[in-house]
């Protein structure tokens, strides 16, 4: 069984994982572990210690408001490793006690892409959700992206695509990021979901720039499909973190994360329950990362998935509460999907959400006329499209209102508060607080005379 094990080194160790860990190996941070086969392709990755922002808030428990800390005397290190799949309760607990440095063994579920089940052709264009999103307006008022980075977690974009299926928006290929498992360059990946993800995302936002980040190209194909795991995630995430400290500091925290993609079946995580658990658990190394990428400054989205009851994918053993791990996190913006005519689509998961009771947040268009990634006249489809479509108009309204101003916490708050309650009963575990709003936003955000 591949396990994640939370290593807590000396200082000096750990600083070097910090700073310069290209140079670092697995084995340099958790020496010899009997019985443990470390991946020594894995990178050993630095785990921010979450801490409490209120004085007297409860150090044992993450369901707070939380700062991270990176210093060396308190984050920890994560390596990857295996053991044997035969009395592994057992073989964990020995574990743990055989090495006073480990302060964590922890599930490393597979994450991959979501597909929908088949069905409707599309309904509407990619013009007319752009019509909806009252991009026109906001293109007159510069509101377009520009100097936004929009990072698309994903299978990787092939930028040629774009271009011949009408978008604007280019790939930053100096600040992508690409595994070293992957072989091609950010941008000159085949066409498939990721160029999907991220012809959405420019329907908003034609002058943000995409970082192709091919997560899901890390690890390997498999039956049709690519997937990774979530240690994968957490080392994207990390690099994401480096990219947002590069900016300059009146321009920094602009970094909106697109990711669609999730966890489908409980067999690939530990027990509910169970400390080394994923999706259930705030305190999951790469939950924590994510909260820790929000606390830097990024506006962080994921797909609620497509396992709603009506229609759900055919991967999805989940039986209840399918919005699962980080894209149930409280830091992030969960995205359910409907089409142009306001209607949830059939496949758009429902909450409650694991992490968070309150999944989805909003709803976002999906299931039009746009990419055509998957051939001639296909839909863009599932909520990997919403959750893109989402993000676009954050990064158009970041062009204005950086995070330096707002921050991603009280731009939640305001997607939330402008979100159309097309049921008019508020929250609903089916739409969130609703479909997202332009003018709704904007009011929030005080601009006025722009719709």
């Amino acid at each position: 069984m591949r396990i994640l094990i939370q290593i807590r080194p000396v200082p000096d160790v750990t600083s070097a994982v910090i700073h310069d860990p290209e140079k670092q190996t697995a084995a340099d941070v958790a020496g010899d572990l009997p019985g443990v086969e470390l991946d020594e392709s894995y990178p050993p990755v630095a785990l921010p210690k979450p801490v409490p922002k209120a004085d007297d808030g409860d150090p044992l428990s993450m369901h707070q408001a939380m700062t991270f800390s990176l210093e060396p005397d308190s984050a920890s290190v994560l390596v990857r490793g295996e053991i044997a799949d035969d009395d592994v309760a057992s073989r964990r607990a020995r574990l743990s006690a055989s090495n006073p440095d480990i302060v964590g063994i922890f599930s490393d579920p597979v994450i991959e892409t979501m597909p929908v089940c088949p069905g409707d052709g599309p309904s509407g264009t990619w013009q007319d959700v752009g019509d909806r999103l009252k991009v026109p307006e906001l293109l007159a008022h510069g509101m377009d992206g520009a100097g936004v980075p929009i990072a698309v977690v994903d299978t990787g974009i092939n930028a040629d695509h774009l271009v011949t299926a009408g978008a604007e928006i280019a790939v930053d290929a100096a600040r992508s990021w690409t595994p070293a498992s992957a072989s091609h360059t950010p941008g000159r990946f085949d066409v498939g979901h990721g160029t999907m993800c991220a012809f959405a995302a420019g329907i908003a936002a034609p002058q943000a720039a995409l970082l192709d980040i091919a997560l899901l190209r890390t690890r390997r194909r498999a039956r049709n499909r690519m997937e990774a795991l979530t240690s994968d995630g957490i080392v994207a995430f990390a690099y994401l973190r480096t990219i947002l400290e590069s900016m300059e500091q009146d321009h920094k925290a602009l970094v909106v994360s697109s990711n669609s993609w999730g966890s489908y079946d409980p067999a690939w995580d530990f027990p509910v329950g169970d400390p080394a658990n994923y999706s259930d658990n705030l305190s999951h190394p790469f939950n924590i990362v994510v909260g820790a990428l929000e606390s830097a400054g990024a506006d962080i989205l994921f797909a609620a998935g497509n396992c709603g009851r009506p229609c759900p994918s055919g991967k999805c053993v989940y039986s209840e509460r399918t919005i699962v791990g980080a894209n149930s996190h409280p830091d992030v913006l969960s995205i359910g999907g409907v089409d142009i005519q306001d209607e949830r689509v059939g496949y758009s998961s429902q909450g409650p959400g694991r992490l968070d009771r309150h999944k989805p947040d909003i709803c976002a268009y999906t299931h039009f006329l746009g990419s055509e990634v998957y051939g001639p006249g296909s839909a863009d489809s599932g909520t990997s499209t919403a959750c893109p479509v989402a993000a676009g108009v954050l990064a158009a309204i970041r062009s204005r209102f950086p995070c330096g101003t707002i921050s991603p916490e009280a731009m939640r708050e305001m997607v939330r508060g402008a979100a159309n309650d097309v049921t008019g009963r508020g929250f609903t575990d089916d739409y969130g607080h609703g479909i997202v709003s332009v003018p709704g936003l904007l009011e929030k955000l005080g601009v006025q005379g722009l719709i």
